[in-house]
């Protein structure tokens, strides 16, 4: 065995097409991008087809020499394989090659270690990364397994693998109960917002489809965004308030990609349950992308593992910029679907807030109320509900409100808060 380094940003990318495929350029233009965006600085690329993978290196015996030979030539210290390989294929990958050897899911795993800010979303890293690690453990302390021989001789009654596997699954369980403490919180409070009738629109999207951009443009939240695959993960709530229409929760989330692992799929779980429990799904796509149909497809994919295939969606085509096309709005039947934007510039944000109050108005009611002095509760109860647009006093003392809220909410303050319905001055 070789010592591995404990850098290596020198990589040699392997991309190998299966089955019957026909190599494709985007395939490898995103297995380059996600190697940049973990770090790697590429010397090299190897290419090549097969008709299943070969059992000993994956990518048989040929490609793994002209691997090696472009390792010693260009000193790489890492080689990236652009499919999910076994234990035993990586393993004797490097040891035939005397580097280490990276798959897409260790590679995809490494940038979201990167990238994770949050609590929650440092948890779900390396609980992928463990679950991942489990497979994948080597015999690495020979002077601590057991031995044979008499009395003075035997060593300890579990190996040090043996030990390393208790301990992952020991951690494992440990982050699991961390997150499902987490994953409590969060559900207080989408109850929360339920109780209050409190729509929540999702984000969701290809990585670089412009998600984030979108979301600051909207909220101004200040979200790191890049031009770069997966370059925010962690979950963000703001509200956002739409014209003529209660204002709503809006959720920027994790960016899907093709191939995604499973691993992260499992452990984000909890973070995309803002996706399957949203009102609406706002779907980004990247106009200026000549694959966004594939990419879409991708994301539908993904929506539909998660259980979130089913929620009415608004497709939003981003960077129209890029195309020089003016902004507009498409509608079937009367109704908004798609949007064409641009995040960076601002265009189209008007049609979008538009689109998006025309989607959630359902049955509001907006308009101006009369409330007596006495109805202080009352009027702090408007307040918590967010249902309050302005307000002022009359010279009796009295108070001129003009709020909008669910037809829902008015009937349960009309039963809980005393709330009577010909204080209604004007609804429109």
């Amino acid at each position: 065995m070789f010592e591995r380094p404990r850098t290596g940003e020198r990589a040699v990318l392997v991309h190998l097409t299966l089955g019957n495929g026909v190599e494709d350029d985007r395939d490898i233009a995103e297995f380059q991008a996600l190697a940049a965006a973990a770090g790697a600085v590429c010397v090299g690329l190897v290419t090549g087809s097969g008709r299943q993978p070969d059992v000993r290196f994956f990518i048989g015996s040929g490609k793994a020499e002209e691997i090696r030979r472009q390792v010693q030539d260009t000193q790489a210290e890492v080689v990236i394989v652009d499919h999910a390989i076994s234990p035993s294929q990586e393993r004797n990958l490097e040891t035939f090659l005397q580097c280490r050897v990276v798959d897409r899911t260790r590679l995809i795993l490494d940038i979201f270690a990167q990238r994770a800010r949050s609590f929650e979303g440092k948890l779900q890293v390396e609980l992928a990364q463990l679950r991942y690690l489990s497979t994948r453990l080597v015999r690495g302390w020979t002077h601590l397994e057991r031995q044979q021989g008499g009395i003075g001789l035997r060593g300890p009654g579990e190996t040090q693998l043996e030990t390393d596997r208790r301990l992952l699954a020991e951690r494992i369980k440990q982050i699991r109960r961390r997150l499902q403490k987490v994953e409590q919180r969060r559900q207080q409070g989408r109850q929360s917002r339920r109780k209050a009738d409190i729509a929540t629109v999702s984000l969701v999207g290809y990585t670089n489809a412009g998600k984030s951009t979108l979301f600051n443009r909207l909220t101004v939240a200040g979200v790191y965004a890049a031009d770069q695959l997966f370059a925010t993960l962690d979950t963000t709530l703001r509200r956002l308030s739409l014209p003529n229409a209660a204002p709503v929760v809006l959720a920027d989330t994790v960016g899907f990609i093709s191939r995604l692992p499973h691993e992260l799929v499992a452990a984000f779980r909890s973070t995309l349950q803002e996706t399957c429990e949203a009102s609406l799904l706002l779907h980004v796509i990247d106009a200026s992308d000549p694959h966004h149909h594939d990419h879409s497809e991708q994301v539908e994919q993904v929506l539909n593992a998660i259980g979130a295939g089913e929620i009415p969606r608004l497709d939003v085509y981003n960077k129209i910029d890029r195309l020089a096309m003016p902004p507009r709005l498409e509608s079937t039947a009367g109704q908004s679907r798609a949007v064409w934007v641009s995040a960076a510039s601002g265009a189209g944000m008007e049609l979008l807030l538009q689109a998006l109050a025309e989607r959630l108005r359902g049955d509001t009611v907006h308009g101006w109320i009369r409330l007596p002095a006495g109805a202080g509760r009352l009027r702090a109860r408007l307040f918590s509900l967010g249902a309050v647009l302005k307000e002022q006093l009359n010279p009796a003392g009295e108070w001129l409100i003009e709020v909008q809220t669910s037809r829902k909410n008015l009937q349960w303050l009309c039963h809980k808060e005393g709330f009577r319905e010909e204080w209604m001055q004007s609804v429109f």
